[in-house]
C-alpha cells in the first residue's frame, strides 16, 4: 500500500466543531480506505489518498469519481442516507467571512451536488461524501457484539438480501466475473502473504492452490450462471458493519464503489459475505437461517445448483477480510493492533475450513404435525459440518412455493389433496438430490407418513452415494393439539383436526430413529444430535 498525498489539513478542518449549526462534538472514524467525520446529524466521508492492489484512490480526480459512484450505488438500498458529494474548497484570505470556514480562514465546505464544473478547479482541495447520520451503535456488528440483535433478525436479513438482489441491475459482461474470481484469489494471497509473521507463506500458498483448484472445477458452472443472469451489479461488501438497523429495518449501506468489477458478481457470492461474517461471529443459527430463507424466498432451482460454488465463495470472502485487515494494519493503534493481527489469522483459518468441506449427508425429520419437526430441523441444520450448515427443505414452505403464496398465507383444502402432496414430496426429493449433487448436506422436514414416501427419500441418498439417517418424532396427542393451536405466523396450516386425522394413519414399519418430543426443544435437540453423531 502506498500513501499518495498529505490530507492532514483536510482532516484537521473536518475535525473542527462548528461546521454546522448544532456545534456538536466531532467523532472521527478511520478505516483503510476513508476518514469519516460525524458532526451532529451530518457525516462527511473523505477517501484516503492511497493506492492498494485492490483500490486506487491516488489522485483527486479518482477520489471525486469514486465519491460520485458511492452516492449512485448506495441510493439503491439506502436512498435516505446518501445526500450528495461536496467539495472542500480553499478560499483566499481577505474574502467575505463565511461562518463555515475553518478557523484559519482557508478551507470551507461547498454545497451538496456541486460538481467539478461548479467550482474553480484550483479551489478544490478534496471531495467528501455527505451522509445523513444514523446511530452508529445500531450497526449489526455492534449489536452482535452486545448480544442485542433482534429476535427476528434472520427473517429481516433474508428479506433485505432478497430485495437488494431483486433491485440489482444486470452487467454488460457477466462472464468476466468468472475470471475476476481467480484474480481475487491471487490478490488475497498476495495481501496476506505480505505478513509472514502472522500467517506462514506455506499456509498462504496452500490456500491459494486449493482455491484455484476449486475455481477450475466450478468454472463451467460459474459461466453458466453468468449467462443465466445470476451475475448482477451487487452491493459487493455485505457484512454486518455495513448494515444498520433503522426503524427496526436492516438497511444496507457502504456498497463497493471504487471498482465495478468487484461488485459485478454472482448473487450467491454477494450473499456469501454476509453468511461468512455471521459464521465468523459464531452466529451460526442466524447464518444458516438467512441462507435457507434466501433459497426459500427465491424459489429457484438454479440457486440450488449454484451451491456447488459456495465453498469457494465463502472461503474467498474470508480471504478478502484477511487481506483487507492485513493491508490496513498500519492504521490500527497499538491498543487495537493485536486484535487486528488475530483477525487476520482467524479469517485465514475460516477460509481453509470453507474450501475443504466434509462429504454431504441426507437427514430426514418425520412425524405428525406438532411434533416439532421444523424446530428441530432448524437447530440441526446449523450444526451440520460444512459451509454454513445444511440446506433445510420444509414441506410446508415448498407447498406454499408451489402454490405461489406467502409463507404464512393459509392454503385452501385442495392444496392438500393426495395428488398435491405427491407433487410436494416429489419436489422435496428433487431439490434434495440437486443439493446433494452440489455437495451440500440436506435436512428434509415433512410428515412422511407413508412407508413408500420414506423409502423414496432414502433412495435419493443411495443414488447420490451419501449417508442417510431418519428421525421420527413422537408426542402425546394432547401435546400435539396444544402446539398446533398455539402457532402464530407459522408456515404450517395444520390445526387440531388435522392432527387427529393424522393420528389415524397407518404408518407401516417406521425404521427411522424414534424420538419422544414431549420435553423441551433443547432436550430434543441434544438427543437428536447424539443419535445422528453430531
Amino acid at each position: 500500500m502506498n500513501e499518495t498525498g498529505d490530507q492532514e489539513e483536510v482532516f484537521a478542518f473536518l475535525a473542527q466543531e462548528g461546521l454546522h449549526e448544532d456545534d456538536a462534538p466531532v467523532k472521527r472514524i478511520d478505516t483503510h480506505g476513508a476518514a469519516v467525520f460525524l458532526h451532529g446529524r451530518h457525516v462527511y466521508k473523505v477517501k484516503r489518498a492511497v493506492l492498494y492492489s485492490f483500490m486506487d484512490m491516488s489522485t483527486l480526480d479518482k477520489r471525486h469519481r469514486i465519491c460520485e459512484a458511492e452516492i449512485a450505488v448506495n441510493r439503491v438500498n439506502a436512498p435516505d442516507l446518501y445526500l450528495g458529494v461536496v467539495p472542500i474548497i480553499r478560499r483566499a484570505f481577505g474574502g467575505a467571512a463565511d461562518e463555515r470556514q475553518s478557523m484559519k480562514g482557508r478551507l470551507a465546505l461547498g454545497k451538496d451536488g456541486q460538481g467539478a464544473a461548479d467550482v474553480a478547479p484550483d479551489e478544490v482541495v478534496e471531495w467528501a461524501v455527505h451522509m445523513r447520520r444514523f446511530d452508529e451503535d445500531a450497526t449489526l456488528d455492534r449489536l452482535a457484539e452486545r448480544g442485542a440483535l433482534p429476535a427476528d433478525i434472520t427473517r429481516r436479513l433474508a428479506e433485505m438480501v432478497v430485495r437488494a438482489h431483486a433491485a440489482a441491475p444486470l452487467v454488460e459482461d457477466p462472464v468476466a466475473s468468472v475470471g475476476e474470481l481467480a484474480r481475487y484469489i491471487r490478490r488475497n494471497a498476495e495481501g496476506v502473504g505480505a505478513c509472514p509473521d502472522i500467517v506462514s507463506i506455506d499456509r498462504v500458498l496452500a490456500l491459494k492452490e486449493a482455491s484455484l483448484s476449486a475455481h477450475a472445477r466450478q468454472r463451467d458452472l460459474l459461466i453458466a450462471r453468468a449467462q443465466q443472469r445470476f451475475v448482477r451489479r451487487c452491493h459487493g461488501d455485505m457484512h454486518l458493519r455495513n448494515i444498520v438497523l433503522i426503524d427496526s429495518k436492516p438497511v444496507l449501506f457502504d456498497a463497493i464503489e471504487f471498482d465495478e468489477s468487484i461488485a459485478s458478481i454472482d448473487l450467491l457470492y454477494d450473499l456469501a459475505f454476509l453468511l461468512m461474517d455471521l459464521w465468523a461471529r459464531d452466529l451460526r443459527a442466524v447464518a444458516n437461517g438467512v441462507f435457507n430463507r434466501y433459497l426459500w424466498a427465491r424459489n429457484c432451482d438454479e440457486d440450488i445448483d449454484g451451491l456447488a460454488a459456495m465453498p469457494l465463495f465463502l472461503s474467498l470472502r474470508a480471504g478478502v477480510r484477511a487481506m483487507v485487515t492485513a493491508s490496513g494494519l498500519k492504521h490500527f493503534t497499538a491498543e487495537h493492533l493485536p486484535r487486528a493481527r488475530d483477525e487476520v489469522r482467524s479469517y485465514v483459518e475460516l477460509a481453509e475450513e470453507f474450501i475443504a468441506p466434509p462429504p454431504p449427508r441426507l437427514i430426514a425429520i418425520g412425524g405428525l404435525s406438532g411434533t416439532g419437526k421444523s424446530t428441530l430441523s432448524r437447530t440441526l441444520a446449523a450444526s451440520i459440518p460444512g459451509g454454513v450448515g445444511a440446506v433445510h427443505l420444509p414441506s410446508d414452505i415448498i407447498r406454499k412455493n408451489i402454490a405461489g403464496v406467502a409463507e404464512t398465507q393459509r392454503l385452501p383444502p385442495e392444496s392438500y389433496t393426495p395428488e398435491m402432496s405427491a407433487r410436494v414430496y416429489a419436489k422435496l426429493r428433487a431439490l434434495a438430490g440437486l443439493a446433494l449433487q452440489a455437495g451440500q448436506s440436506v435436512i428434509v422436514d415433512s410428515v412422511h407418513a407413508r412407508a413408500d414416501e420414506r423409502e423414496a427419500l432414502e433412495a435419493v441418498a443411495r443414488e447420490a452415494g451419501v449417508p442417510f439417517a431418519g428421525v421420527w418424532l413422537e408426542a402425546p396427542l394432547e401435546t400435539l393439539e396444544s402446539r398446533v393451536t398455539a402457532r402464530v405466523g407459522d408456515a404450517s396450516d395444520a390445526d387440531a383436526r388435522v392432527v387427529r386425522r393424522q393420528a389415524d394413519y397407518d404408518y407401516g414399519d417406521v425404521t427411522w430413529h424414534r424420538l419422544e418430543t414431549a420435553g423441551g426443544p433443547d432436550d430434543v435437540a441434544r438427543v437428536a444430535k447424539r443419535l445422528l453423531g453430531l
